[in-house]
């Protein structure tokens, strides 16, 4: 019983999660945004829900199955992995052309 229980998954949780995630897909530009059918871009939202879900994996330390901790880091992991592609593509976005508009001083 304890091995199966070990291996399950709470709906709840699950729930929380996917939340998180799917809310931090949107602010990353990665997925509609099912209110207005939009792919829209906020960076620092997506931030922000992204250590949500770190303080979330802090708090519940010790306290997930295997498969929760599993599933929780992975989708951190992911999250943080397009986070930092997009903050790349803003910042070489930003060197192409930042040299040439700012104005030097006499």
């Amino acid at each position: 019983m304890l091995e199966q229980s070990n291996q399950e998954v709470n709906p709840h949780f699950f729930n929380v999660v996917t939340m998180f995630a799917s809310s931090a897909w949107c602010q990353l530009g990665k997925i509609q945004n099912p209110a207005n059918g939009k792919i829209e871009k906020d960076l620092k939202g997506a931030q922000i829900t992204i250590d949500m879900l770190l303080m979330l994996r802090d708090k519940t330390k010790n306290n997930l199955t295997k498969k929760e901790e599993e599933m929780l880091t992975s989708m951190i992991s992911n999250l943080q992995i397009n986070y930092a592609d997009e903050i790349s593509k803003v910042n070489s976005k930003m060197g192409d052309g930042v040299e040439n508009t700012i104005e030097k001083p006499n």
